[in-house]
Parts: structure tokens; C-alpha cells; sequence
């Protein structure tokens, strides 16, 4: 059984933990402990804990039993209650009351009592009424009393005192009732000024914000909609306590015309339940969904079912709670309120939520201009193989279509031509595959009909080059290539033409040194087609740019593109100019890269290409460090691959997007931006991408201040990150949540973190990490207040670094640095421990140590350890002449000598020279 002191400690470190399933762990294991050691003191302390911690962490329903133990034990023991404790208590009052209500099957009756509970306590304690009437007002509204008008008017007008709600949750209250009157300007009104100051409440802004998405809609402020929904959802979404809120931002999108970032949401949080909070938010949280189902296709796949049969389960589910909740109330009012979400009109048409919200309004390619075309059928058909060579596929396509139309029985020399264009444009359209192969066979057999065997070889060979890559396919093409180069009849076109078809095999396979081979012999056949010279130079300029020959790859497109200038710049002229631009960019000429992916862009017809071109760039203006230019094209790419439902595509970019975001300071953007990408990777089972995202995503949070979700996703890569190849990373990851505990405070959990980070570096043999981690884990312990624990652990470091004689030379920098502060954390823990003797050894040697290898500033900070040191131990001229020695040396206004100056004065004092004292507090403390 553990001792008292160490509950203790285990409750210290729930009250640091976040809200959530391992908290509740925790804090239970305390209770049991408690109770079997007849610990009163910690008895109540840990259930008055626990009913905040079931609260906030989804479980309410056990909240019910430790209060009611808190309220009997307060009865029967009301000295076991501090003035804290007594506040904790009546605090809990209002979690009962609203707890309460969400469970239809308590008696309202139970609900009434504990009410008037609360309110003889209040009175009898001297306390404002205001929060009695505000909870007085919500059973009201709960069950359609029309006294909640009144009880409003009290709870409005009674004076706030420190039982009320906090400044942005009772405000946050008033605006829902407003809301719900219709009176949404009042709402708005109401909220600015909670919005202006700084929310702390575990609750908020979320929750306030939440409440006035709709009134933000109706009173025509749709950005301020927009930026509500994405700062309460992001804060809600992690927390199954927030299970009802989370379901107003998925009615929100079914309102807005975001159906797809509802389903996104529907999906991800489907599997709560199976674990609900409570029956209320189990409904409403059903309504929502069935209402966003029933926007889309109900036909729609999800998972096992459809959307049309989900959403039906769901409406059904949340009515049959709803009954429930009107047989307890006696009234209608809770089935009234659900009818009205399952069949809520739209607010607005669509409400963009995201930058890539509003760009996919307009993600659509613009058409291609229509040409005039001839109508004689042979001039068409040039006109239709001219519009090929120069990579205008949609404008081929409409000149085949044509062709069609004008001539539907050609003579047999127009007719295999167009059977070739169809077998060509189809294995551009579908990369190639069994239709294209079947269509290029069907050409072979047309030609060999009307004699052209060199042409017939040609769709054989296109038409094995329309199959899946493997080395027969390339052994057959090969065959074919060799027959055509060796005809009699072949030009230098068409023996350039079927090197060329090689080079796209050997492309394929991923063999680009012969794929430069087989298009460098293409180039030497010395084509007459101006077109093809061309061609044949962007792909030189592939294979290159395949290989990093990047200077080579430049002056390969760069031939290119003079060769297509000199037919007047066609769209194929993109290839050249987009590979030129990303050659240069891998120069990192970051500058001439992205005016080169300004010319492919220009030039772009295929989408594909223009894609490339648009992340292209956006990747050189980050390289360069203009992020804000980066935004606005990956935002561009993004909405394209959301239009065409392309979600792993979109995804990666957006990690990207969040990249830019985050270097252009824009944190909220970044965060939106990377969980909607980590959301799509998780899916996808992409999991390297989404550890990526993960970590960037946990930077963002740190710099948002959201500790907790910060540590989730560390935790979260510390555990994905368990191969062995895989240990290095995963000891940071564990290092990197260990000093944002210690940076929080949260020290018992930082040393747990160290210590298992100390273990991966141990694993992988990274001794200096591992030196830094058992360090900073023994110093965690000691701020912790656990010193016998600290005194192990540091015990532990100190037999690592000793175990490095022999094996490390003792002169290397960065072990005397990592042994230098390890004595400076040593003496620390020694302090803590009362050794005072040991602490002025360990901090003067490390002050010596640093000092040697030129570690100015740690050497100063072991100094003024030093000093402390003597100082505790009555020797304050000893700690004098060290602390004149930082002085003379620390730099002016740094904190090192504001805490010098003071310990300085300190010991003057203690040697009875206060004038000196006075003077030095005079010189460096006056301001």
C-alpha cells in the first residue's frame, strides 16, 4: 500500500494533469488508497478533486456519488473543511444541478432538492444569491417553465460574488437565453465586451463563442461566424465533455452550407457514442448528425451503412431520448426543441469557414478558348495532330469532336487517324490501360490493312507502352523499337519517336540513366519536326532533373523552351518551363524559381502541371521567406484537390499550407490547417505523413499556449515512434514533452517524461542526450519536492558520467560541460536535501569547470549557486566576495545581477554593514 505522502503526491500530480480519462485514473487510485489507509484528510480531498475531474473529463454521472459523499461528510465533519474546501462544496452545487438535469432517468424531484439545498446553504453562508438564480433559471428553461423569464430577471439582477459563474461563463449563459428569445443583437452586445478582456476559464472562449455563431449569421457578421467556429471547435474537439457543443458547430455546418467539414466532424466524433457524457448530449449530439446527413446524398457511403440509413438511426435515437426527457419534465418542451434542429432551415447558402473554403467556390479550370476550325475533313484532321503535337489536349479533343460531327464515315487513310487519336487521347485521359491497349491493336490492324507496316509497328508499340510497367512489357517495346529503327522506311522522325517511346518505358520503371540514354539517341537521330526537337530536349530535361544534374536540367529546358518559342510558345511549352523551375529551385536559386514557376504557370493548360507549378512555387517562397505569397498558392492547390474530392492529395498539401501559416505567425490558420491534414492522414493510413503533421502541429500549440494538446501529440509520436530504428526520435519526442511540463511547472509529470526519453537515449546510445535527460529528471524530482526521489535519480546520472572514464577523453568540451552542469543541478538537489556542504562542492567545481572551456554565463550562474550556498550555510562574507565576482561580470539589467545585487545586500545585512547594503540596493536595486 503506498505511504500518505506519496498520495499526496499522486493528487498534486492529477491536479497538473488535463481533463480526461487518465486524470479520473489517477485521482481514483487515490480515492482507494485513501479510504484503505483511513486517510480523512485526503479522503476529501481527492472526491472533492474527482467531482471537478468527472465533470470536465466526460464521466458526470460519478460526480453524483463523491459529492453527495463531500456534502454528508461536511454535515458530520464540517471542521474538516477549510474555508477552500467550503467553497469547493458550494461550488459543486451548480455541477448537480446542471449534471442532474442531463440524465432523464433522475426524478426531477432530485433536482428541485438539491436546488433548495444550494439556496439554504448560500443564505445561511451570508452568500449572493446570483448563482442560485441563474441555476433556478436553467431548470426553468430546461423544461419550458415559463418562470424562467423571471428567474432571468433575478439572476440579472442579484450582485455577483465569488460563487458565480466567471466572468465569461455567466455572460456566456445570458447570451444563450437571449438567443433563444430571438434578441440576437442583444446577444452580440452582451458578449463584446467578455470577448475584449482575457478569458481563463477552463470553458472559454469556446463556450461563449460557440453560443453566438448563430447571432453572428443573422445579424449579417459572417466573418466573425466563421472565426467563432473555428476557434470553439478547435478547443472543443479534443475534449468528450464538450460533446454537446461539438454537436452546435456540426449544426452550424449543416446551416451553412459546409456539409463536407460537417462530415468530416460527424465522422470524427461518432465513437463517442459509445462513451457519451450524458444522455442530453448523446441527443443533442444525434440531432445535429441526422440534420447534417440529411443534407447529403443519402446514398452516400459511410462505412457499413449510408448516410441516408445513419441519419435516419440517429434522428430515431435522438427523438427516443427526447421522449424520455419530456415523461421526466412533464412537458414538451426538450422533443419541441429536437424537432426544431432535425428540420433547421439553412442560415445562409454557404458561409466559407477557411481560406480553402472560399478558393473552392472558384476551383473550376477555365475553359479553353474555342478556335475557329476548317471544315474539309482532311485540313481538320492536320489541324486536330498539329493541336496534339503541341499538347492542346482539350482543344484536340474538341477538334476530333468536330471532326465527328462533320465527317461520322471517313475514307480509310482519315479514319485510322482518328482511330489513333482516340487511342492516344485515351491513354492520356486514363494513363494508359486495357481500353488504350485495345485501341492502339485496333490501329495496328487498320494500317496493316491499307499496307503501312511502319505505322502498324508504331500502335503495337504504343500500345504496349499503354500496359503496366514491368520488365516483359519493356522487353516487348524494346523488341518493337529496335524493328522500327531498323525499317527501311523510317525517317528520322519516326526513329526518333520510338526512342522516345522507350525513354517513357524506362521513365516508368524508374531507370532514368537509360531513359537519358534512349532520348539522347533520339536527339541524335536529328528529327526534321520542329515540334519533336523540342519535345525530346524537355525530356532530357526530366531524366536530368531525375538524376539532380540540376545545372544540366536547366540548360536542357532552357533548349526547350527556344525551341518552342520559335513556334510561338504552345502550351507544351509548360513541361520545359515547369521542370526548368524546379531544377532551379533545387539550386535553391529560390528567386529565379519561382519567376520560373510564373512562366509554367502562364503557360499551363493541364491541371496537373499547373498543380505542380502552384506548390512549386509556394515551396520557393518559403524557401525564401515569403511565406505570405506561399499562402495564397498552396491555398489555391488545396481547393483544387478538395473540388475533385482528391482528400490524401489535399491533405499533404496542407500540411504544407499549415508550414506557411505557421511562418507567417498566422497560428490559428496553421492549427485549422494541420489537424484538417492530420484528420485526412489518419484516415488514409498515411501515418509517416501524419507524424509529420503531428509535430509541427504540436509547435503550433506551444506557441498558442495550448500546453496540453502540445503534449497529447508528443505523447502520441513517443508511442508511434517505438522500432528500435526509430529510438533516437522517440527520445526526443519524449525530451520535448518533458520540458514543456518542466516549462509548465508540472514537474512530477516531467520527470516521468525525462526518464523515459533517458531510457530511449540509453537504448539508441546517445550518452550526451541521456546525460541531459537523467539530469534534468533528477532536478524535476527535487522541484517536485520529492528529494529522496531527486537524490536517486541524480545518483543515477552521476554513475553514468563516471562511467564514460576511460572510454570518452576527459578533456572533450561537451563532456566537461554535461558534467559540469550536472554539478550545478547536483547542487540544487543538494540544497533541497539540507546537504549544504555537498551543494558548495559540486557548484564550485562546476563554476571552475565552465569557466575553463569559456561557458561564461553557466559559469556565472554556478557562481551565484555557490554563493546561496554559503549563504544558507552562515557564511555570508563567503558569499560576499562571490557574488562581487558576478557582479563585476554578469551583464547590466540581467535578471543574474538584479538576484546578485539582492543576495549582495542580503549578506551586508548579515555582516552588519548596512550602510554597504543599502548602497548596493541604492546602485542596482532603485528602480
Amino acid at each position: 500500500m503506498k505511504s500518505e505522502e506519496e498520495l499526496w503526491s499522486l493528487l498534486r500530480e492529477a491536479y497538473q494533469m488535463p481533463y480526461g480519462g487518465a486524470q479520473i485514473a489517477l485521482v481514483e487510485q487515490v480515492m482507494q488508497h485513501a479510504d484503505a489507509g483511513g486517510h480523512d484528510e485526503l479522503r476529501l480531498a481527492s472526491r472533492l478533486f474527482a467531482t471537478t475531474a468527472y465533470v470536465h473529463g466526460g464521466e458526470t454521472a460519478k460526480s453524483f456519488v463523491t459529492f453527495s459523499w463531500c456534502r454528508a461528510e461536511y454535515d458530520a465533519h464540517p471542521e474538516r473543511f477549510d474555508e477552500q474546501d467550503e467553497h469547493m462544496l458550494l461550488w459543486h452545487f451548480k455541477y448537480m444541478v446542471n449534471g442532474l438535469l442531463k440524465f432523464p432517468a433522475v426524478p426531477l424531484g432530485r433536482t428541485y432538492d438539491v436546488l433548495d439545498d444550494m439556496e439554504r446553504r448560500f443564505r445561511a453562508g451570508g452568500h449572493s444569491l446570483h448563482a442560485v438564480y441563474a441555476y433556478r433559471y436553467q431548470v426553468a428553461a430546461h423544461v419550458g417553465d415559463p418562470a424562467a423569464d423571471d428567474w432571468y430577471a433575478k439572476w440579472s439582477a442579484a450582485p455577483r460574488d465569488g460563487n458565480s459563474d466567471c466572468a465569461g461563463c455567466d455572460p456566456g449563459e445570458k447570451v444563450d437565453h437571449l438567443v433563444s428569445r430571438g434578441l440576437d443583437e442583444e446577444a452580440v452586445a452582451m458578449a463584446a465586451p467578455v470577448l475584449a478582456g482575457r478569458l481563463t476559464c477552463v470553458e472559454q472562449p469556446q463556450s461563449i463563442l460557440t453560443s453566438l455563431m448563430v447571432p453572428y449569421v443573422r445579424t449579417g457578421r459572417l466573418s466573425e461566424a466563421a472565426d467563432a467556429h473555428r476557434q470553439a471547435y478547435r478547443r472543443l474537439r479534443g475534449n468528450l465533455a464538450d460533446m454537446q457543443s461539438v454537436a452546435s458547430h456540426i449544426e452550424f455546418c449543416a446551416r451553412t452550407g459546409n456539409e463536407t467539414r460537417g462530415l468530416e466532424m460527424v465522422q470524427r466524433h461518432l465513437p463517442w457514442l459509445e462513451r457519451s457524457p450524458s444522455p442530453q448530449a448523446e441527443m443533442w449530439f444525434c440531432a445535429a448528425s441526422a440534420l447534417l446527413l440529411g443534407r447529403l446524398d443519402p446514398a452516400l457511403p459511410l462505412g457499413p451503412s449510408t448516410a441516408g440509413e445513419l441519419g435516419a438511426d440517429l434522428a430515431a435515437r435522438a427523438r427516443d431520448w427526447a421522449a424520455k426527457f419530456d415523461e421526466r419534465n412533464g412537458s414538451d418542451a426538450v422533443s419541441g426543441r429536437i424537432e426544431a434542429v432535425l428540420g433547421a432551415a439553412p442560415l445562409v447558402g454557404h458561409l466559407p469557414l477557411s481560406a480553402v473554403a472560399r478558393r473552392s467556390e472558384a476551383a473550376v479550370v477555365p475553359p479553353v478558348p474555342v478556335e475557329e476550325l476548317p471544315t474539309d475533313a482532311t485540313a481538320l484532321m492536320d489541324r486536330a495532330w498539329q493541336l496534339y503535337d503541341e499538347h492542346r489536349i482539350d482543344a484536340v479533343e474538341a477538334a476530333f469532336a468536330r471532326f465527328d460531327e462533320l465527317h461520322p464515315d471517313p475514307p480509310a487513310e482519315l479514319g485510322v487517324r482518328r482511330l489513333d487519336g482516340r487511342a492516344r487521347l485515351t491513354a492520356i485521359r486514363d494513363d494508359g490501360g486495357a481500353e488504350a491497349e485495345a485501341l492502339f491493336r485496333a490501329t495496328a490492324e487498320a494500317h496493316r490493312a491499307l499496307g503501312h507496316d511502319l505505322q502498324a509497328l508504331a500502335a503495337d508499340s504504343r500500345g504496349v507502352l499503354a500496359r503496366r510497367p514491368d520488365e516483359e512489357m519493356l522487353a516487348e517495346l524494346t523488341a518493337l523499337t529496335e524493328r522500327i529503327v531498323a525499317h527501311p522506311d523510317a525517317d528520322a522522325d519516326l526513329r526518333a519517336e520510338a526512342r522516345l517511346r522507350a525513354e517513357g518505358a524506362l521513365m516508368r520503371l524508374e531507370r532514368p540513366e537509360e531513359a537519358l540514354a534512349a532520348v539522347d539517341a533520339a536527339v541524335a537521330e536529328r528529327p526534321v519536326k520542329a515540334t519533336l526537337r523540342a519535345e525530346l530536349q524537355a525530356r532530357r530535361a526530366r531524366a536530368l532533373l531525375v538524376l539532380e544534374r540540376y545545372d544540366d536540367a536547366v540548360a536542357a529546358a532552357e533548349e526547350a523552351l527556344r525551341g518552342y518559342a520559335e513556334l510561338g510558345t504552345p502550351p507544351a511549352a509548360g513541361i520545359p518551363a515547369l521542370i526548368r523551375a524546379h531544377a532551379l529551385g533545387n539550386l535553391e536559386r529560390f528567386d529565379d524559381a519561382t519567376a520560373g514557376f510564373d512562366q509554367a504557370l502562364a503557360l499551363a493548360a493541364d491541371r496537373n502541371y499547373r498543380l505542380s507549378a502552384l506548390v512549386g512555387r509556394a515551396r520557393s517562397r518559403l524557401a525564401a521567406d515569403r511565406p505570405d505569397g506561399a499562402i495564397d498558392d498552396l491555398v489555391e492547390a488545396v481547393a483544387d484537390h478538395v473540388a475533385h474530392g482528391e482528400d490524401v492529395p489535399a491533405a499533404l498539401l496542407r500540411y504544407d499550407l499549415a508550414t506557411a501559416y505557421h511562418q507567417a505567425g498566422q497560428l490559428l490558420d496553421a492549427a485549422e490547417a494541420a489537424e484538417s491534414a492530420l484528420d485526412a492522414l489518419d484516415r488514409a493510413g498515411a501515418q509517416d505523413q501524419a507524424d509529420q503533421t503531428r509535430y509541427l502541429l504540436s509547435r503550433v500549440y506551444r506557441e498558442l499556449g495550448e500546453l496540453d494538446l502540445a503534449l497529447g501529440l508528443l505523447e502520441t509520436l513517443a508511442t508511434n515512434l517505438d522500432g528500435y530504428d526509430n529510438l533516437p526520435a522517440r527520445g526526443r519526442m519524449l525530451q520535448e514533452a518533458a520540458q514543456l511540463l518542466y516549462e509548465a511547472d508540472r514537474d512530477a509529470q516531467a520527470a516521468e517524461r525525462f526518464a523515459a526519453a533517458a531510457e530511449a537515449f540509453r537504448a539508441a546510445g546517445i550518452v550526451q542526450a541521456e546525460m541531459y535527460t537523467r539530469r534534468l529528471r533528477a532536478l524535476s524530482l527535487r522541484w517536485a519536492g520529492d528529494i529522496p526521489a531527486a537524490l536517486a535519480a541524480l545518483a543515477e546520472a552521476d554513475a553514468l558520467a563516471r562511467s564514460l572514464d576511460g572510454t570518452v577523453d576527459a578533456s572533450e568540451p561537451w563532456l566537461i560541460w554535461q558534467r559540469a552542469m550536472l554539478d550545478t543541478d547536483a547542487a540544487r538537489i543538494h540544497i533541497g536535501a539540507g546537504r549544504l556542504d555537498d551543494a558548495a562542492a559540486r557548484s564550485a567545481s562546476a563554476a571552475e569547470a565552465l569557466r575553463a572551456i569559456g561557458s561564461l554565463s553557466d559559469a556565472l550562474d554556478a557562481d551565484f549557486l555557490h554563493a546561496e550556498t554559503l549563504m544558507r550555510a552562515g557564511d555570508p562574507a563567503g558569499a560576499e566576495a562571490r557574488l562581487r565576482s558576478v557582479l563585476g561580470a554578469v551583464p547590466r539589467g540581467s535578471q543574474l545581477e538584479q538576484n546578485s545585487a539582492w543576495m549582495l545586500a542580503e549578506s551586508l545585512e548579515a555582516q552588519g554593514r548596512s550602510d554597504e547594503a543599502d548602497e548596493v540596493r541604492g546602485k542596482y536595486l532603485s528602480e
